[in-house]
């Protein structure tokens, strides 16, 4: 339940009770959180997004990733592992340590693009990762998969 308060209520006279089963929250916008510290790639990864319709909330850098996490709830985090001061994988680590960060799936964005690399990822705790440069079909695939 959601109480209604302020003008919509005076509107009324009295408070107004509003039961959350009669909203259809489906169609609400997904929120990505995307840590990038390049601009250029931040700028490329919001823009393809928003035009696919997603919200964005941004970070370039770890300390912030951890902290914009647990205030937006984001559905998905794209997480560039070469960060300054924290690597990608140790937030995520953080996240993935966090009971109520836990099941947001990342994704991690990466040069490095080995074999190796791809597993020493998903024993960080990223659900999956994307090489750079990235393909834009890709990218915006593999988004969709985690998000609709």
């Amino acid at each position: 339940m959601a109480t209604v308060r302020g003008y919509a209520a005076e509107s009324f006279g009295k408070c107004v009770m509003v039961s959350m089963e009669n909203f259809d929250l489906s169609n609400m916008p997904k929120t990505i959180l995307i840590v990038e510290d390049n601009e250029l790639n931040m700028k490329l990864f919001n823009d393809l997004l928003e035009a696919n319709g997603y919200d964005i909330v941004q970070s370039q850098n770890g300390h912030d990733a951890l902290e914009l996490a647990r205030e937006h709830r984001p559905d998905l985090i794209l997480m560039d592992i070469q960060l300054p001061e924290r690597s990608g994988l140790e937030v995520t680590r953080d996240i993935k340590a966090d009971p109520e960060l836990a099941n947001i799936p990342v994704i991690a964005v990466t040069a490095f693009a080995m074999k190796s690399d791809e597993q020493r990822i998903r024993d960080g705790g990223c659900e999956d990762y994307l090489a750079k440069p990235i393909s834009v079909p890709v990218f915006i695939e593999k988004i969709k998969r985690y998000l609709d």
